[in-house]
């Protein structure tokens, strides 16, 4: 097996060498050995790089994505954590997606002035509502797992 220095590994993922180490510290990748003084990783260790990368960009910290990989470094994906991530996305889209119509009706409205405008005191009485109602309902009977 050809193992990839840590240059190759930074110029092929477009992670930067420090990043690396870092992540080789936090128990996210793992080099096998050393080649003088530079680490030497195996070739799966782009796909783990994409990886982590992808879960970063859904909102995960280091620390839950590090718990995502087994002790070999393989992928041991938590199938309800993701499902709590992609239904935490699919809030924010609508989120956004209602704050995007808004900004969009104000920037367009017809009135003379937005105070004016009926559909611009709903829409943002409606974003008041949102931003006041509880993230977080309370628990309710929830036995512990």
């Amino acid at each position: 097996m050809k193992f990839l220095d840590i240059g190759e590994v930074a110029s092929r993922s477009g992670v930067k060498p420090s990043a690396l180490r870092y992540y080789e510290a936090e128990g996210l990748i793992s080099s096998v050995k050393r080649h003088g003084l530079r680490r030497q990783f195996p070739p799966e260790v782009l796909l783990q790089l994409k990886l982590i990368a992808l879960c970063k960009q859904a909102g995960f910290s280091l620390d839950q994505i590090a718990r995502m990989f087994d002790r070999q470094g393989l992928p041991d994906l938590p199938r309800a954590t993701l499902h709590e991530k992609a239904d935490e996305i699919d809030r924010q889209i609508l989120e956004l997606t209602a704050l995007r119509e808004m900004l969009r009706h104000i920037a367009d409205c017809p009135a003379p002035s937005h105070m004016e405008c009926p559909t611009f005191r709903r829409l943002v009485e409606d974003a008041g509502r949102h931003r006041e109602a509880p993230t977080n309902p309370p628990a309710q009977n929830r036995s512990a797992v």
